[in-house]
């Protein structure tokens, strides 16, 4: 439905706005040099930004994901609407599995779009500190890729978004269902909007706790390359050289700053919604809708 997408799209406005700057910190941690590293954690990564860019800095790289929420909000709705309706019944499984090909069609914009925003949040920063700046902006960044790269390189970092993105929507879009349902959200509940933003933050940070490892990869693929210098062949050998130089909490790194951002996140986009269908629909119609998920990237989340 129309009046849902339109819903949706502003929702999702509302928390990239909210978890920009909580992403920015996440990227910075995943890519650092861990021999010389410029953060000693989520909290200082955050003062040091500030005290050296001003606030702005955190949200460096937010045209990307800006431009291309719309795109994604329509495949992520479109995909998963259409899916749960051919599986031909409204389950736990079905939920999961609808939304996991929500998150596999949408790679296509997803992942230019996270290629765009990992190069400008890292511009002007550590090893990647440059005199002058390579992009102006993200759709500068993308074309800059493109012309030196073609599309081989501005679908870098493909197939790790995939792998991350499709079980992630799945877990978003099972979680949300799972926890409505348990907390019995109707809309002539006085409560239901309390309901839906904690059912909506907490399916946030769940879906990013199901595949954060691969996002770390996903980053690391990204960024590689930006100073000059090739580090990995693909994700097993980023895999296996970021474990044998780092260890395990390397795939931890950033997480801190993650789930700080994914539940704020899916509040803020899902409180966004409900006031907004509050206001568009007749009572009559809003007793009888119960509004959607709303998906905000892992790209996302």
């Amino acid at each position: 439905m129309a009046l849902d997408f339109l819903a949706g799209c502003i929702g999702g406005a509302a928390g990239v706005l909210v978890g920009h700057p909580f992403d920015t910190v996440k990227v910075r941690l995943q890519v650092q040099n861990v021999e010389k590293p410029l953060y000693r954690g989520t909290f200082h990564c955050f003062q040091s930004i500030i005290k050296q860019e001003s606030a702005f800095g955190l949200y460096k790289g937010i045209g990307s994901p800006m431009m291309g929420l719309t795109f994604i909000n329509a495949l992520v709705f479109g995909v998963q609407g259409n899916t749960l309706r051919a599986l031909g019944e409204d389950t736990p499984l079905n939920q999961f599995l609808a939304g996991s090909a929500a998150g596999a069609i949408q790679c296509v914009i997803c992942c230019p779009m996270e290629l765009a925003k990992t190069r400008m949040q890292l511009q002007g920063t550590g090893e990647y500190k440059l005199k002058t700046k390579n992009y102006k902006n993200s759709l500068d960044c993308l074309i800059k890729i493109y012309r030196k790269e073609g599309l081989r390189g501005i679908n870098r970092g493909m197939v790790s978004t995939f792998i991350r993105e499709t079980p992630s929507f799945g877990f978003y879009f099972l979680t949300y269902d799972c926890m409505t349902r348990y907390l019995g959200c109707e809309a002539e509940d006085s409560y239901v909007i309390p309901k839906l933003l904690f059912s909506g933050g907490m399916s946030g940070i769940v879906s990013w706790l199901s595949t954060y490892p691969m996002d770390v990869i996903k980053s690391r693929l990204q960024a590689d390359g930006v100073g000059g210098i090739t580090q990995y062949k693909g994700i097993l050998d980023c895999f296996r050289k970021s474990y044998h130089e780092e260890g395990w909490r390397v795939f931890t790194r950033g997480l801190t700053s993650t789930l700080l951002r994914a539940f704020p996140v899916n509040a803020a986009t899902f409180a966004t919604v409900t006031v907004f269908l509050m206001y568009m629909k007749s009572e009559d119609d809003l007793s009888k809708c119960e509004p959607g998920p709303v998906i905000q990237q892992p790209s996302s989340l």
